[in-house]
């Protein structure tokens, strides 16, 4: 298996963690914006991941396909909004009531978000951690050939 592979594959998840962890913090940011450029209220992201495989369907290729460096990782599929109508709140005084005195808000939930952010700093973190581990077995490896 490739060492470095292993580096490769850590270091797709760390991007796309960190792109989920920025979308995140946008939807925290924009939890009461009422107006976008788009019209209407900000709508919440949310990250899709996808799998970054070798071309091998079968257990046995896909070893075969490690071993030549050929191995796989994370990337982003999409970002897509979510379609939700938004919250409907009484508040005549706010400039974008409608003539019923309902501001529509988006539909985000902080604690949703907040356990978001905290599976994307974790995952981050785990992913760290095996490039971290990584290091340590190559500097093992280059201690043993001296």
């Amino acid at each position: 298996m490739n060492l470095f592979g292993i580096m490769d594959v850590s270091g797709s998840a760390l991007q796309a963690e960190r792109l989920r962890a920025e979308v995140v913090a946008s939807n925290m940011a924009n939890a009461e914006t009422t107006r976008t450029p788009q019209g209407g209220p900000y709508r919440r992201q949310e990250v899709v991941f996808d799998s970054v495989a070798s071309d091998q369907g079968v257990f046995a290729n896909h070893l075969l396909s490690e071993s030549n460096g050929d191995i796989g990782g994370v990337k982003i599929a999409a970002v897509v909004s979510d379609n939700s109508p938004g919250m409907r709140r009484y508040d005549p005084q706010h400039p974008d009531a409608d003539k019923d005195g309902y501001v529509t808000y988006p539909d985000i939930n902080p604690l949703t978000e907040m356990v978001d952010m905290m599976g994307a700093t974790r995952a981050y973190d785990l992913n760290s951690s095996a490039v971290q581990a990584e290091k340590g077995m190559i500097s093992s490896s280059l201690d043993i050939l001296k």
